[in-house]
């Protein structure tokens, strides 16, 4: 009986948990070499930035347009006692203002379509990258 016991093998094998394992592999992307992943990481976030940035100036712009082009048609009513013009400009001003979120719109759904498939084929890549550097550990 004791032999029998001495012949056996015991193994115990425990997997890190899922928070455990997101944990890790946090930990061991900040350590992975630069030149691995950090120029398409910088360049897929650099993308984003820009499609959502792009829109967000133009968006800006035309509201800024638009409340200074409405103010000069609120002097011309007030200060200058010009009624017809001054309320013809604050009508124009205050389209410019109200098209400044269909502009934010239309630029974003434009520069999605334009960088959309490198922000997708980069991410792709990213991901895939990381996928095979986990199945080769």
């Amino acid at each position: 009986m004791q032999e029998e016991n001495r012949n056996k093998f015991n193994y115990t094998y425990s997997a890190p948990t899922e928070s455990e394992r997101k944990e890790i592999e946090e930990i061991r992307r900040e350590y992975l070499p630069e030149s691995e992943n950090g120029e398409k990481t910088q360049r897929l976030k650099a993308l984003d930035s820009f499609v959502r940035n792009t829109a967000k100036a133009a968006a800006l712009a035309f509201g800024v347009f638009g409340i200074l082009v409405f103010g000069l048609g609120l002097s011309m009513v007030l200060s200058w006692n010009i009624m017809v013009w001054g309320s013809v400009v604050c009508m124009a001003g205050a389209s410019f203002s109200v098209a400044a979120y269909p502009v934010y719109r239309i630029v974003l759904r434009k520069n999605k379509k334009k960088y959309g498939p490198e922000i997708q084929r980069l991410s792709r890549e990213l991901l895939n990258e990381q996928t095979d550097t986990e199945n080769s550990d």
